[in-house]
């Protein structure tokens, strides 16, 4: 059963899902047109704190949420939710939008996700198309192979492969990599790999990065996500989803990347666009995995004018 309970402080919301709590955020909460942010892998709904109050003063309703795994949101394991990817962090996605959006709201949505929330938001416009006026990936995480064959979900050997990665993945000594992560301060080396300008990596960013990593519960569900993303399927990854969304062409698609991004270089991009040329590619120069932090004033005024256009043309 699915409950919005009236758990809050001045700053976040508690939201009952599938018997999790998720913690969710929302300002200028009114019958205007709705943004869902949706932070990248290890990140949270801080991650958007230079982007939220920008949308909202130019009108918009704006959510932002923390994913099942991540923030201050439960960090279920294997046993309680058996993996994580981003087939249930859609579902997540889906009843956000019925329990807390449409109550108030009766707009479509455009949802924002950084990286692994751009993965979420992509497979989100596939399964709930109806519900979505157009999503922005900045970038999008999965590499993309055109010749994806969704057939081979149906293996005999599905069900084999699945048990031996979850024996592998709980066999992997998390714990300990989280503790030489945290004592050696190992999230800084991420974020100078992840940030182009690192002016821009402080106590604050590392903060938000670091304390739900230190959390107890936060081995165990890092265990059900690379179980989740390792053993999901084919239909689940964006070659698939972009083909999708290419026969439906219900819902614009908006792809932001930085031109130095390390971690999933422009290259990618540029291949997504050259195959699907409906996707719209923005590239913001001397920036990297995270265009909204580094350059937010850029990242802002092309997300805003891409959704007004949109929102026109509708």
């Amino acid at each position: 059963m699915i409950l919005k309970i009236s758990t809050k402080n001045k700053s976040c919301n508690y939201w009952i899902w599938n018997g999790f709590k998720i913690a969710w955020f929302v300002e200028n909460e009114k019958e205007n047109t709705p943004l869902l942010f949706l932070h990248g892998f290890g990140a949270n709904s801080n991650h958007w704190r230079k982007n939220i109050k920008n949308f909202a003063k130019n009108g918009y309703s704006v959510y932002s949420m923390d994913l099942l795994g991540f923030g201050q949101s439960d960090q279920p394991g294997i046993k309680e939710i058996g993996k994580l990817d981003n087939g249930i962090w859609c579902d997540q996605v889906a009843d956000f939008i019925t329990d807390i959006i449409r109550p108030i709201n009766t707009n479509k949505i455009v949802i924002i996700g950084n990286s692994l929330g751009g993965l979420v938001a992509l497979t989100s416009a596939v399964s709930i198309p109806e519900e979505i006026s157009g999503i922005i990936a900045s970038p999008l995480p999965d590499p993309i192979d055109i010749n994806i064959n969704c057939s081979k979900d149906g293996s005999k050997f599905k069900s084999i492969k699945y048990e031996l990665i979850k024996l592998f993945v709980s066999l992997l000594p998390i714990e300990f990599v989280l503790f030489v992560i945290d004592k050696f301060k190992l999230i800084y080396y991420f974020l100078n790999f992840a940030y182009e300008k690192k002016e821009f990596i402080d106590k604050e960013l590392f903060n938000l990065i670091s304390i739900p990593s230190k959390r107890p519960s936060a081995a165990k569900a890092l265990r059900a996500m690379c179980l989740g993303m390792a053993t999901r399927s084919n239909k689940l990854k964006s070659s698939f989803l972009l083909k999708v969304i290419c026969e439906i062409k219900t819902v614009p698609f908006l792809l932001i990347w930085g031109e130095k991004d390390k971690f999933i270089p422009l290259n990618y991009g540029k291949r997504i666009a050259k195959l699907f040329p409906w996707v719209e590619l923005k590239v913001i120069p001397n920036s990297g995995h995270c265009v909204h932090d580094e350059d937010p004033k850029l990242f802002n005024e092309i997300s805003n004018e891409w959704i007004e256009e949109i929102t026109i043309k509708k």
